[in-house]
Formats: C-alpha cells, structure tokens, sequence
C-alpha cells in the first residue's frame, strides 16, 4: 500500500510541474514524468493491457509530438533559462537515485501483481475491448476527434504565414 502512496505522491507532484513550469519542453518532459506514474498505476490495478498502452502510445508518440511541436514553434532563447552545471550535476544525481530506488523496490517484491488479486480476469484484452466498444465507445471516438484536432492545431500554429514576411 505504500508504494501506491509514493507513486500517487509522484503523480500529483509532477502533475503541478506541468501546470506551474514556464519553459513548455520541461513541462512536457513533466507530463511525460506524470504519465509514467500513471503507468505504475496500471500495473498496481492489474491492468497490463493499459499500462503497456500508456506507455507506448502517450509516453511514445504523444509527447515526442509534442516536443516536435514545440521545437517547431522556434522559441527565442530568452524563453530558456541558463543551464548551469551544478543543476546537470544535480539533475544526473537526482536520477541515478531514483534508478536505483526503483531497482531496489523491483527487488524487494516478492510476490507479483496477478497473484494478489482473486479475479485474475480483471486487466484482459478481451474484457478492456469489450467495455470499450460497447458502452465507451462514443468517448473513445470524440477522445481521437480531440487528438486530431489538436494535431490539425499544432501544424497551424507552426507553420509561417507567408503573406505577413513578404512585406
């Protein structure tokens, strides 16, 4: 139970990162962060199919479209702040910590997530695919309309309005 505490701890913590950073790549490096919580998640509720979902297509595609778009909106260099060495210093510390509490909690884990669940049937395929294409599905569908028109968007804002440079 404590590691559902820590990793809701994470999720809340790197959910206000997002909301509260002003360079846009360190939030989305964030969000990226806030995902993969969630994928932690998953995986404590028995839901593999998710967890592996989340990571491939939001953690993987989303967020490097994301990053994408924001490298293509050429932020001035006033935008990012100075990056100092002792913050790299801190940064790779802070990390390789964090690798190796993670490896150590993996270790620590004697028994796997299937087994403590009585219902092993709970995080199937065939289970998620029926719930959502029958009573979720309208939401699934409005939810690829929003990531559509959200892409659509993103290529607006950054291509160049011609009419304005020809002066």
């Amino acid at each position: 139970m404590s590691l559902f505490y820590l990793v809701a701890f994470l999720s809340i913590l790197f959910s206000l990162l997002v909301i509260f950073t002003k360079n846009p790549v360190y939030s989305v490096l964030y969000l990226i962060a806030t995902f993969f919580t969630f994928t932690i998640h998953y995986i404590l509720l028995n839901a593999q199919f998710l967890a592996v979902v989340n990571f491939i297509v939001y953690m993987g595609a989303i967020m490097v479209l994301f990053l994408f778009v924001l490298m293509l909106m050429n932020l001035n260099k006033e935008a990012t702040p100075f990056k100092s060495k002792l913050a790299m210093i801190i940064g790779v510390i802070a990390g390789g910590s964090l690798l190796v509490t993670l490896v150590g909690a993996l270790k620590a884990m004697q028994t796997s997530a299937v087994s403590q669940f009585p219902n092993s049937d709970i995080g199937l395929v065939e289970n998620l695919g029926k719930v959502l294409f029958s009573e979720f599905l309208l939401p699934f569908e409005l939810s690829s309309i929003l990531l559509l028109t959200a892409l659509v968007g993103a290529v607006l804002l950054a291509k160049k309005d011609k009419r304005t440079h020809n002066g």
